[in-house]
């Protein structure tokens, strides 16, 4: 699921707690903030936010040219890449 802000996401987050749900703290990931609960079935949900989006750290012309990981993935990069497909574009 998504939602336009951090105060929408706060608001979910607050009426799901209120509810019984499980519900994790903000996750920080790079291009959107997340949390996540389970439903009785344990299904795993994510609410993400829209900001701050995937435009923050290159243009959107340039969106899906270049393989962007988050500072905590960078150490993995070599490795990521090898297990991917190579995209002839």
């Amino acid at each position: 699921f998504r939602t336009p802000d951090d105060a929408a996401q706060r608001t979910w987050q607050t009426t799901l707690m209120d509810r019984g749900y499980d519900v994790t703290e903000v996750r920080d990931r790079q291009y959107f903030n997340s949390i996540y609960f389970r439903e009785p079935s344990n299904i795993l949900y994510e609410i993400a936010t829209d900001v701050p989006g995937f435009a923050t750290d290159e243009s959107v012309a340039a969106l899906g040219q270049q393989l962007k990981l988050p500072p905590w993935l960078e150490r993995s990069r070599a490795q990521i890449e090898q297990l991917l497909p190579q995209i002839n574009a």
